[in-house]
């Protein structure tokens, strides 16, 4: 639950990054499905894993898929707040309908990136 969290507790914004990496990817034409798992530990920038499962629907291998991710987010729990401009007061429109899945502008998590492959 995000309740009362702010951005700078990972559990928020590494879900929200994750959600905007598969969109990316789907978008990309990478997969027609996507699921991004990431896991940090306190005090530790980067994350200690990150999953991809496409469901057999990726077009490139797994490893590819991973390096783009790489190639195209840094995954530090800060500058996922900054690209995603986490700090700004967006977190009343979360409160009703969800987090995911809406067209809100100021959910950056679900307006897709263009990757560099």
């Amino acid at each position: 639950a995000f309740s009362g969290k702010d951005p700078t507790k990972v559990d928020r914004s590494a879900a929200y990054t994750a959600r905007w990496v598969a969109k990316s990817l789907v978008s990309g034409g990478l997969a027609k499905r996507c699921l991004v798992q990431l896991s940090y530990a306190i005090g530790v920038s980067h994350p200690l894993s990150v999953n991809v499962e496409t469901y057999g629907t990726g077009t490139r291998s797994d490893s590819e898929i991973l390096s783009i991710i790489e190639k195209n987010f840094d995954l530090r729990p800060g500058m996922m707040i900054r690209e995603l401009n986490l700090r700004r007061p967006i977190y009343q429109d979360t409160a009703v309908y969800g987090h995911f899945g809406r067209s809100n502008p100021n959910f950056l998590w679900e307006q897709a990136k263009t990757l560099r492959m």
